[in-house]
């Protein structure tokens, strides 16, 4: 299998761990950082936005994972897309851990 399908399964697990906070903080009616709001990233965006904004990403996910054969009983397609969303959500995580207290939860 060409190099170029193990990168679209990596960005597709990024894609789609990416479309998780944004989806249910939106569908929780909830207000949440995302590139559309000021300043980009930092600011709040609607729940609208978040719900479009994940369901997007989500989009993206799919595109990336299934439309190059992405299969789910193939080990290493799943290690690879599984790095990806390992790494975007740990990326989220301290991103968004500073507004919210999660990258000091003790102050």
């Amino acid at each position: 299998m060409p190099w170029y399908h193990y990168l679209s399964y990596f960005f597709g697990g990024a894609f789609l761990a990416n479309a998780v906070p944004h989806f249910v903080s939106g569908t929780m009616g909830r207000a949440f950082q995302s590139p559309f709001a000021k300043p980009p990233g930092k600011g709040l965006s609607s729940s609208t936005v978040n719900v479009l904004w994940g369901a997007f990403n989500a989009a993206l996910g799919y595109g990336f994972l299934y439309r190059v054969g992405f299969d789910l009983r193939r080990p290493l397609h799943v290690t690879v897309a599984g790095l990806g969303a390992l790494l975007m959500a740990v990326n989220l995580a301290r991103a968004f851990g500073r507004f919210h207290g999660g990258n000091s939860p003790g102050n």
